[in-house]
C-alpha cells in the first residue's frame, strides 16, 4: 500500500493537470530504507508529449546525485495519462526500473465518468504490474 500526504498527492495532481495536455513526469523522495514519499521533485518531460514522458538525462543524474548526497531514494516515481486510465502502458513497463518504487500514474482524462482525473499507484517488478491501495493521510 501506498501511505502519502494531502500535500503531497494535491502536487501530484496538480502537476498533472498543469502540464496537461502533455504528460508530466516527476518523483518524490524519501529517505533510504523507509518508503516514506516527502520530498516533492516535478521534472520536465523532455519529449513534451501527450502520449509519451521522458526524463532528461541531465536533469535524471543530477537528481540521482541529489538524493545520493541526501542520502534518499525514489520512493514514487509518478506520470500522467492525458488520453487514457491510470493504467501502465508497456512503455511503461519497459521504463520501470526500481523495483522499491511506488509507479503512480494520473490519469487527466474522463476515462471512468468519476471525473477528470484518476490517481493510481503500482508496484511493477520484472515487468509484473501489481496494482496497490492507496491511502491519503494529513500527515506522516
Amino acid at each position: 500500500m501506498l501511505t502519502i500526504t494531502q500535500d503531497l498527492y494535491e502536487r501530484i495532481v496538480e502537476h498533472a493537470r498543469k502540464d496537461h495536455p502533455d504528460e508530466a513526469c516527476g518523483v518524490v523522495a524519501g529517505p533510504v530504507g523507509t518508503g516514506r514519499p516527502e520530498r516533492f521533485i516535478p521534472m520536465l518531460n523532455a519529449a513534451r508529449s501527450p502520449t509519451f514522458y521522458e526524463f532528461d538525462s541531465k536533469d535524471l543524474l543530477k537528481l540521482y546525485r541529489e538524493m545520493d548526497d541526501r542520502d534518499e531514494e525514489p520512493v514514487i516515481v509518478y506520470h500522467s495519462h492525458t488520453a487514457t486510465e491510470a493504467y501502465p502502458s508497456r512503455t511503461d513497463v519497459t521504463y520501470a526500473n526500481e523495483p522499491a518504487a511506488h509507479y503512480v500514474l494520473v490519469s487527466t482524462a474522463d476515462t471512468d465518468g468519476l471525473g477528470d482525473f484518476q490517481f493510481r499507484s503500482y508496484r511493477i517488478v520484472d515487468g509484473v504490474i501489481t496494482e496497490e491501495e492507496v491511502q491519503v493521510v494529513a500527515a506522516y
